[in-house]
């Protein structure tokens, strides 16, 4: 039986869109690998690292909770790339939003 894997998030990257729209992925050095691939592969124009290393704060502990609930890390054969975004107006809408607040960014 294979492990389930579990999302640790760690840093913070600048999703560019196609469409030149840009949001904050709060997300782990795995789905940086996987956002620099899907650059490659033209499903998103760009993606850069804003923040490094965040701190593992309260809001970082419920949002990975949020994130393991709702997403899978995707295999390296994708092909559609997944924004890991909160429902608006939900408790994860609001520990995202401290996380960006947290570490200055935006």
């Amino acid at each position: 039986m294979e492990a389930k894997k579990v999302i640790t998030i760690d840093l913070i990257q600048e999703i560019t869109r196609n469409d030149g729209t840009t949001y904050f992925d709060i997300s782990n050095m795995l789905m940086n690998g996987r956002a620099e691939l899907a650059a490659i592969r033209g499903l998103i124009k760009q993606v850069r690292i804003i923040q490094l290393n965040i701190p593992h704060s309260t809001a970082v502990t419920a949002y990975e909770a949020y994130l393991n609930e709702h997403f899978k890390l995707p295999a390296e054969d994708f092909t559609q790339w997944q924004e890991w975004l909160p429902e608006p107006d939900t408790q994860s809408e609001k520990d995202y939003q401290t996380i960006i607040r947290e570490n200055h960014v935006g």
